[in-house]
């Protein structure tokens, strides 16, 4: 009797997780719908939201790439409808989170694979000489632009990004959960409501030490990241990111391309003088820019400043008028 009372308890809690957890999705995906369009890349289809200046006078291209936990509609609220006015405005669902698809397996969670699916993207789109910002966690993925895909990209600016290989940050343990059965069980029973308990504690800390904008979880379709195919996502993106840069650090020399690095000093999430400095050290002539007394969201402590930045990355990948070609830069 005990043993079946021990078991029957374990076997209720996740039947009523996994209860909560398809109807909790069920729900969000009727209260916060695609608000863009899709481009089929590969067999999956990728969410994606276009702005820019109503009457055709759009100054250049940008890309926006949204961090873990968020989707495109966050990265438009913080950056891309101020920019809509003077440019053309892309803001992706990064493969796998919003309403993009994303084929199963880690491998699909590389950084260098959600670059790739995304430039094709983008070549479908006919951008050319794109300023790619990547917040966050895509930190890790616009190196690849201006490695692999210089024919979308003129230039690359990293927002509070991930970079850089860290002491300590190898954690196999976590990668072989994320990617076993157990670990599909646990995103599709119990992870959900927990997290949701979590999430006030998550949305201070990812804002501090400033405040978080008055109901930006509801304005900028948060709970999309809380379905499960959509954390599952999440958490195998954080699987594969140590060993991703670990991979991609080497490279960065490589880059010739404009780059800005723009970063809080009190960044609680992101570590500015590991990540930011180390990434500014290795790409030949990246500019940093600091922002003191900033947490992890600079394009909403300090937007003019983050603006400022793209705006001026635009501005010098902007096609010739007399050649119609942009610039090239060079470095002894």
């Amino acid at each position: 009797m005990s043993l079946l009372l021990a078991l029957a308890v374990p076997l209720s809690l996740l039947a009523l997780g996994a209860a909560f957890t398809y109807l909790y999705a069920w729900s969000i995906e009727r209260r916060f719908p695609p608000t863009g369009r899709f481009v089929a890349v590969e067999g999956c289809r990728l969410h994606y939201r276009e702005e820019g200046p109503r009457d055709g006078s759009e100054r250049g291209t940008i890309v926006l790439l949204h961090g873990a936990s968020s989707n495109l509609v966050e990265s438009m609220l913080g950056m891309g409808w101020a920019l809509s006015h003077r440019y053309r405005v892309l803001a992706f669902d990064r493969p796998g989170h919003g309403w993009s698809e994303r084929r199963p397996g880690l491998h699909e969670a590389q950084p260098a694979r959600q670059a790739a699916l995304i430039a094709r993207a983008l070549r479908q789109l006919d951008v050319r000489d794109a300023v790619i910002v990547g917040h966050s966690w895509s930190g890790t993925i616009v190196p690849h632009f201006a490695l692999d895909h210089t024919d979308v990209t003129g230039a690359i600016l990293v927002l509070s990004g991930i970079t850089s290989p860290w002491p300590g940050g190898y954690i196999g343990w976590y990668r072989r959960l994320i990617d076993s059965p157990v670990g599909w069980l646990l995103m599709r029973t119990l992870a959900v409501p927990v997290l949701l308990v979590l999430r006030p504690w998550m949305k201070s800390k990812t804002f501090r030490p400033q405040s978080a904008p008055p109901d930006i979880v509801k304005k900028g379709f948060i709970p999309l990241a809380f379905r499960p195919r959509a954390y599952e996502a999440n958490m195998q993106d954080f699987a594969v990111m140590y060993e991703a840069v670990l991979r991609q650090s080497v490279r960065y020399g490589d880059i010739r391309l404009p780059v800005t690095v723009v970063a809080g000093d009190r960044d609680e999430i992101v570590w500015s003088d590991l990540h930011s400095l180390c990434f500014v050290r290795a790409v030949p002539g990246a500019e940093l820019i600091l922002m003191p007394g900033i947490g992890h969201m600079p394009q909403y402590a300090d937007q003019m400043t983050v603006l400022a930045a793209i705006e001026a990355l635009a501005g010098r990948v902007a096609p010739n008028e007399i050649t119609g070609t942009r610039p090239v830069m060079t470095w002894e």
